[in-house]
């Protein structure tokens, strides 16, 4: 094939993906707002979700009346207050909370038929005592594309009015960590990186901590970000790569699960995959040998789309409305473990 030829061919390659990132992304509202393909809208009806510890602090946030609404989600109230035990319509339990016991099991005072969800947004190398938790929940929230509430950390949705240019670079890569760990496969990937790439370490692990709303700013100066995840495990694709990375305008550098699991949320030619080089070497001249119009690539999708993060707690537990009246009560998870940890 020609150079004109394969030009092209790529070029219609780009085009499909991101017409299938941003197909992906309505069907993911069609999904929370109407349930699976053959749903019906959800019933108009409040419906009350009980959270019964809320996620890693014992102060709650305020929830106002129409926390939901601003989701698109109006008939949905969240609470914390423990007494609507017996008249919620589902509960939620963080999993953090039940693994420290900083939170137990209401087990003798839970109504009969009253649906359970198990959430979770961690990694399952970082999780203890599912093992107990047999047979207790109905339903899973949690970033795995096949939970019952599926919540992503991130996903792209179609840009309105033009993108804004890229930030001015001045360094070449930035990592952020707080979990350094020589066992990890991340950092043994690093040090054989750092041999040949100039890599910017910030966070904790280096003493370097970025305040929330110096991360962006520091990493957008960058070229490259490395987005390693601290575990490899399905569909376990963090912040690391929707906020460090592709929201503050660097090219991800992704290392987690495979190439095929990123490209169901955006487009193939937006992150740099380590898998598809045979050492930290080549991978270090690929990104090192970059000219600007390659570089530019990277980025062709932020003419069409957009980075959405989505780490709110409050928008993770509203979507349990949206998929209520889709979901079967009568489904147990009697081995937790063994499905999370597949």
């Amino acid at each position: 094939m020609s150079n004109a030829g394969r030009g092209s061919a790529q070029k219609l390659r780009v085009l499909g993906s991101l017409a299938g990132a941003a197909l992906l992304t309505a069907l993911w509202f069609l999904w929370l707002l109407w349930g699976a393909p053959g749903g019906v809208p959800a019933p108009r009806r409040m419906l009350t979700i009980l959270i019964w510890h809320w996620p890693f602090t014992d102060q709650p946030p305020q929830l106002p009346s129409n926390t939901c609404s601003s989701y698109g989600l109006a008939h949905c109230c969240l609470s914390t207050d423990r007494s609507l035990l017996a008249s919620a319509d589902a509960v939620v339990f963080h999993h953090r909370e039940l693994q420290t016991r900083r939170a137990r099991l209401p087990l003798a005072e839970r109504p009969e038929g009253q649906p359970w969800v198990w959430a979770s947004m961690e990694s399952p190398s970082h999780m203890r005592g599912l093992g107990r938790l047999r047979g207790v929940f109905n339903w899973v929230l949690s970033y795995r594309r096949d939970s019952d509430i599926f919540v992503p950390y991130g996903l792209l949705e179609p840009r309105e009015g033009p993108a804004p240019p890229l930030p001015a670079k001045s360094g070449v890569a930035a990592w952020v960590v707080s979990n350094f760990q020589a066992r990890q496969r991340r950092v043994k990937l690093y040090r054989q990186l750092a041999l040949h790439l100039p890599v910017d370490v910030f966070g904790r692990a280096n003493r370097r901590p970025l305040c929330t709303s110096c991360l962006l700013p520091t990493v957008s100066r960058y070229l490259f970000y490395l987005a390693f995840e601290n575990s490899q495990h399905l569909d376990y694709i963090t912040e690391k790569f929707w906020r460090n990375a592709l929201a503050a305008g660097a090219v991800p550098v992704v290392l987690g699960p495979p190439r095929a699991t990123y490209e169901a949320f955006v487009p193939p030619d937006a992150f740099v995959h380590v898998d598809d080089f045979g050492s930290a070497h080549e991978l270090a001249a690929f990104l090192m040998g970059m000219n600007e119009s390659q570089y530019r690539g990277y980025f062709a999708w932020r003419d069409r789309l957009r980075v959405r993060l989505l780490d709110g707690w409050q928008e993770r537990f509203c979507a349990i409305c949206a998929r209520y009246p889709h979901l079967s009560r009568d489904q147990v998870y009697e081995d937790l473990q063994g499905w999370f940890q597949a």
